[in-house]
């Protein structure tokens, strides 16, 4: 009887499949059978840096890893963005948080030792200006941390880093323009930091741009390794 009203809730408001948006087939499942078979996730061989596919076993990193030097230790993504931009979108402007439950079960599954061995502290999810979370009325970073934290047994900090500056869109700038924006634009928010290892959580990695500048604000108060998992991964530019 416990379980009643959230399948009457399930009933009454069906979860929306994170790939074709209609309602989930079958009603109680995170996504449609029939969807889940044409998403792809990122194989070998991958940049030892960020996890971008690449497609020479002879080599170590991307062309973006290998021409600039990264805050972050390393890191491991989902997908390739084109290959899920539309479902992005949707969760984080068009109010599909449930979504969240989905990606986090994949990155688990698919991303799941590569977690397990970065012995992590904690989550911390890229913070948003409170500016942009007030008009969505969520973090998408945050709402997946959360689901990844309940699968994983790895807690969530929401409250070492904020996002001081409004920075502008990044999807029309350049790798110059995107550092420049970045600037100043995360500040600690604790004297008391104690994490020594965490994984930072975003929903699309381009060329580290924003990963660098959280890693920046995090050394500078003594966190020692830092990895971070996103849901999507760009080309870079």
């Amino acid at each position: 009887m416990t379980t009643l009203p959230n399948t009457l809730l399930s009933l009454l408001y069906p979860r929306r499949c994170p790939v074709c948006d209609g309602p989930v087939k079958p009603w109680n499942a995170l996504i449609c059978r029939e969807c889940e078979s044409a998403l792809s996730y990122i194989k070998p061989p991958r940049c030892m840096k960020c996890g971008k596919h690449i497609g020479d076993d002879g080599k170590e990193y991307c062309a973006d890893c290998a021409g600039r030097t990264h805050l972050y230790n390393s890191g491991r993504a989902l997908f390739a963005y084109p290959d899920v931009s539309a479902s992005i979108a949707r969760f984080k402007y068009h109010g599909r948080r449930e979504y969240a439950a989905f990606y986090a079960a994949c990155m688990e599954r698919v991303l799941g030792n590569f977690i397990r061995a970065c012995r992590a502290d904690a989550f911390v999810p890229v913070p948003l200006h409170k500016s942009r979370k007030r008009k969505r009325g969520y973090n998408q970073a945050e709402v997946l941390a959360r689901e990844l934290s309940a699968l994983t047994g790895i807690p969530v900090c929401t409250d070492l880093i904020g996002r001081v500056k409004k920075t502008a869109p990044m999807k029309e700038l350049s790798a110059a323009q995107r550092q420049n924006n970045l600037k100043k634009a995360f500040k600690i928010l604790r004297n008391d930091v104690k994490l020594k290892t965490i994984i930072i959580v975003d929903d699309i990695y381009t060329t580290g741009s924003t990963i660098d500048a959280v890693s920046c604000e995090l050394k500078s108060v003594g966190v020692e390794k830092i990895y971070f998992v996103a849901l999507a991964i760009g080309r870079g530019i």
